[in-house]
């Protein structure tokens, strides 16, 4: 091949990988325009009165204001948003405390501990991950409305206490099945028991799988419907995403201009937590595929 035929083919080749760079990259944008479009729609809406937001295909406001987040901000029925604000803080830090301590100490059970019946009990828990919630939820009514604990918060959080939750307990059991038994060993040897070995060594090296845990305890708690919409009949306990119902349909009239205020008021705190602790999770999910 000419020194002439060799120029020209890389030449095709440069211009073959710049055209599939350009095309990546706007296709890219493409999708991410997709994606954020539902999230850029609630945050004009939350600009536009209500008789603007039904039925209008412009997404820019004719006249951008903050009423919308002033009436959100005054809460409705009585109860202020900060109110619906600090219950969901209370479910979703319980929740985030509940899980790393109690998936915590189950994993290190299920994945240090021999013990009669480790592997069946373990796969029963796992099983639990196939029964759909809405099998056992009447159940569970039926129990806490006896003991007299429905209309309070113990249903939406006794279970994260009690390693109720079966994907962060296999989550945190795949994450300690990566670390090199030496270490308990060698605690052992030194006179370290269970509990030594699991506050002072599994702990620490637990950071990013129990950091991921929060993050996702903390999304699906925060974001959770249906559990306080079953529990919760009192408005001055209700959480965000059930407040939000109330602004639609309440006296015949729908406010979805507030509602969408409220919406984008909700979700900057999950938006907050996961930019803060999402290297954590980039962390948590590059080590699991490591082997000590």
């Amino acid at each position: 091949m000419s020194q002439e035929s060799s120029a020209q083919l890389r030449r095709r080749n440069r211009s073959r990988s710049r055209l599939g760079s350009v095309g990546f990259h706007v296709g890219s944008l493409a999708l991410t325009a997709v994606v954020l479009y539902p999230a850029l729609w609630m945050l004009m809406s939350s600009l536009k009165p209500s008789s603007e937001i039904v039925g209008n295909v412009s997404l820019v406001p004719t006249g951008a204001s903050l009423d919308n987040f002033v009436t959100a901000l005054n809460g409705i029925g009585g109860v202020s948003f900060w109110t619906f604000f600090w219950n969901s803080v209370i479910l979703a830090v319980g929740s985030v405390v509940g899980i790393a301590l109690s998936s915590s100490v189950s994993a290190y059970a299920f994945a240090r501990i021999s013990f009669p019946g480790r592997n069946l009990w373990f796969s029963l828990m796992i099983g639990t991950l196939l029964l759909p919630f809405h099998v056992v939820i009447i159940p569970q009514y039926i129990v806490f409305n006896n003991l007299g604990l429905v209309n309070t918060f113990v249903p939406l959080l006794i279970g994260k206490f009690l390693a109720a939750e079966a994907f962060f307990v296999f989550l945190m059991v795949q994450f300690m099945r990566n670390l090199p038994r030496e270490l308990d060993e060698a605690a052992r040897i030194d006179g370290a028991g269970h509990i030594r070995i699991f506050t002072a060594i599994m702990l620490p090296l637990m950071k990013p799988a129990l950091v991921t845990a929060s993050i996702f305890a903390f999304i699906w708690s925060w974001n959770d419907f249906f559990g306080p919409l079953l529990y919760l009949k009192d408005p001055a306990l209700f959480s965000l995403p059930v407040a939000l119902r109330i602004f639609v349909d309440q006296t015949s009239t729908s406010d979805y201009g507030a509602q969408m205020a409220m919406a984008v008021l909700a979700l900057i705190p999950v938006l907050l937590f996961f930019l803060v602790f999402q290297r954590y999770l980039v962390a948590g999910v590059a080590t699991q595929g490591l082997k000590g």
